[in-house]
């Protein structure tokens, strides 16, 4: 089914495999005490609204490295066959450098990926934060190449990715998106290649003791660098019914990362990710209550 926009009973009812999905990746971390912590959207829906934000329709969440790669071991022997790895380390055509948890039988396929052939269900965001240098000049060093890199592997996956802007100059990046999209085709420097160069500037410090850690393929750099003093010991918070791991200074980390989180913005810029195609699968009739 195509979708510009969701009504109510559909965000309500992806919310609720949402929720799903979450309470199983939270009972497989748990069991094989693998740390994560609630980030981005989903930590300010956490304190300000207990839950979702109203409008949101997914979930987000940070791990480090060691965990990261240690929930990717696990997860693809977990005891439940309901859901599956979807990255660039499981497929090479994947064009995003996070990690999504996806549950099977479902389909959530955004306008960006449309003409894209892989296993794109309802999912879980998780995204990897990697050690970065306390010394600011070789953080930005190694955020620029890192970003370039993400931005690459987009690229030559994606002919017309997302732009967080619009008007002539969204026009012209797109048409400068497809010119490039089409080079680096032709050239068959694929994602894979791009996210092997992305990975291996942002695990440079991964030995390293530093005081922050960085998702660093954000649309724009510097966006998700967190103080690990602000994270760990992470505590448990109430989200839509659910009780699961936060930034233990929640407060301190949103504040950096989004300013004046606790203001609701205007209307026009309450945004989610309706998806080209949505299909709920065996979970279409799922009730509501």
């Amino acid at each position: 089914m195509a979708y510009r926009a969701y009504d109510d009973e559909t965000l309500q009812r992806l919310q609720r495999l949402e929720l799903m999905i979450l309470k199983e990746f939270d009972l497989l971390c748990r069991e094989n005490k693998i740390r994560y912590f609630g980030c981005g959207g989903t930590a300010i829906g956490a304190v300000r609204h207990g839950g979702f934000i109203p409008w949101d329709d997914d979930i987000d969440v940070g791990m480090l490295r060691r965990d990261y790669d240690r929930f990717l071991k696990v997860a693809a022997s977990w005891k439940t066959d309901r859901f599956c790895v979807v990255n660039a380390e499981t497929d090479p055509r994947i064009p995003f450098p996070s990690t999504r948890w996806v549950l099977r039988g479902t389909r959530f396929q955004e306008e960006c990926f449309k003409d894209l052939d892989c296993e794109l269900g309802i999912f879980l965001d998780i995204y990897c934060f990697d050690n970065i240098p306390d010394d600011d000049r070789a953080m930005k060093r190694q955020a620029w190449a890192a970003w370039f890199y993400g931005k690459m592997m987009v690229l030559s996956g994606i002919r017309e990715p997302v732009l967080y802007f619009g008007g002539w100059k969204a026009d012209v990046v797109h048409f400068l998106c497809k010119i490039g999209h089409r080079i680096l085709k032709k050239l068959h420097l694929g994602p894979d290649l791009w996210y092997r160069k992305a990975k291996r500037v942002a695990v440079k410090y991964r030995y390293a003791k530093t005081r922050r850690a960085a998702f660093y393929f954000d649309p724009t750099p510097f966006t998700s660098i967190v103080y690990k003093k602000h994270i760990f010991p992470t505590k448990e918070r109430a989200f839509s019914g659910l009780t699961i791991p936060f930034p233990g200074k929640v407060q301190a980390y949103l504040k950096r990362r989004y300013g004046d989180y606790m203001t609701l913005p205007p209307e026009e810029k309450r945004h989610n990710h309706p998806p080209y195609m949505l299909d709920l699968g065996p979970y279409a009739d799922m009730p509501l209550e």
